[in-house]
């Protein structure tokens, strides 16, 4: 078997392997270094307001719950003292009769 040199698919090869190579350099460089810091500043800026909105949300849906059980609760209490009240006046009229 004889070895054949394809131009073509060397040429590619060596114009990836410059190009991995500068974009290793380029990747590597300080300013790619300050953007990289840049974005990751503004992805925990962007967390933390995140967490704060969770934050609130989560406040507001305890305070609702809790406004919804004691309205239950007093809906409740409403419901059983006007059944002892017509309760009792459904007693008194039996005894009168």
């Amino acid at each position: 078997m004889r070895f054949r040199f394809n131009g073509k698919k060397t040429g590619i090869f060596a114009a990836g392997v410059l190009f991995g190579t500068a974009g290793i350099k380029i990747l590597s460089s300080r300013d790619a270094r300050k953007f990289y810091t840049n974005c990751a500043a503004a992805a925990l800026r962007a967390k933390e307001c995140i967490m704060k909105t969770v934050t609130t949300v989560q406040e507001n849906c305890e305070d609702i719950y809790a406004d919804a059980l004691r309205m239950n609760e007093e809906r409740e209490a409403q419901t059983a003292e006007f059944e002892d009240t017509s309760g009792e006046n459904a007693e008194a009229g039996e005894g009168e009769g």
